[in-house]
C-alpha cells in the first residue's frame, strides 16, 4: 500500500482509499477510515559498556495526538518521564524489548540491537501494516519496513519509541546502580565516561558489563 507524508511534517501515515460517493453518502470529512497501523521503532543503549540494549515499538492513535514528541535526546529527563506516561496511555499499543549484555557479547551490538527491535515489533498487541525504523539498518520483519535516518526527529511514532526506550533503559541503569553502587551507573548510564573507566580500572567489570567492548576487555586483562 503506498505511503505519503501527511500535512503534519512529523508523521508518516498510510493512505486509505476513500469510498465512492453515492446519493445520501456521508461527507468525506465524516467517512470513517480504518486506522493506519504504522509502528515506529527506535533503540537506546548501543554505546554503553554495560546493561542491555533496549528497543521500543509504538503504534500511535491518530485520534489521540500527543504534543511535544521529539527525539528523546532533545528532551529533559523530567519531560521524557511525562511523555512516557502519556504515550503508554494514549497509543494504540506499545512494546519495549531488550537484548541482554550476554546476547550483545555473543552476537555483536548491531545484531543484538536488531534482535531487540524484532522482539519489540513481535510483542505489539496489534500487528502493524508497516514499520518505520530509526537509522539505516532494518531488522528482519514479516511486514514491510523502512529505515529513516534521523527518524526520531521526523516521525512521531519513532520519536515516541525513542522516548520509551530511553526512559526504560535509564530506569534499568538506576537498578544497576542500586545493585553495583561503586560504578555510578545512575549518573553515566553505562557510557564510557572518565568516572566509569576509572571504576572499571579499579574494580574490574561487574556482571552487567559487556565483555566484548574494548574498555571492558582491557579491564579484564588488567585484572588477570
Amino acid at each position: 500500500m503506498p505511503s505519503r507524508k501527511s500535512s503534519k511534517p512529523d508523521q508518516l501515515l498510510l493512505d486509505w482509499p476513500e469510498p465512492p460517493r453515492t446519493r445520501g453518502a456521508l461527507p468525506r470529512s465524516r467517512v470513517q477510515r480504518p486506522p493506519a497501523l504504522v509502528a515506529g521503532v527506535d533503540e537506546a543503549g548501543r554505546g554503553p559498556l554495560a546493561g542491555p540494549v533496549v528497543a521500543a515499538a509504538v503504534i500511535l492513535d491518530e485520534l489521540q495526538p500527543i504534543r511535544g514528541l521529539a527525539d528523546s535526546k532533545q528532551l529533559t529527563p523530567a519531560r521524557r518521564e511525562i511523555l512516557y506516561g502519556e504515550i503508554c496511555a494514549k497509543a494504540l499499543c506499545v512494546c519495549i524489548a531488550e537484548a541482554s549484555a550476554a546476547e550483545i557479547d555473543e552476537l555483536n551490538i548491531l545484531q543484538a540491537t536488531l534482535l531487540a527491535m524484532q522482539r519489540a515489533v513481535a510483542g505489539l498487541r496489534l500487528a502493524p501494516l508497516q514499520v518505520l525504523v530509526d537509522g539505516n539498518r532494518l531488522p528482519v520483519l514479516p511486514m514491510p519496513a523502512q529505515a529513516i535516518v534521523q527518524g526520531d526527529a521526523k516521525v512521531a511514532s519513532i520519536a515516541a519509541a525513542s522516548i520509551l526506550a530511553k526512559v526504560h533503559r535509564d530506569r534499568l541503569c538506576a537498578d544497576l546502580d542500586a545493585a553495583h553502587p561503586a560504578y555510578g551507573f545512575a549518573g553515566h548510564k553505562g557510557y564510557p565516561t572518565p568516572e566509569h573507566l576509572d571504576a572499571l580500572r579499579r574494580l574490574g567489570p561487574c556482571s552487567a558489563h559487556r565483555r566484548s567492548f574494548a574498555p571492558v576487555r582491557q579491564a579484564l586483562a588488567g585484572c588477570g
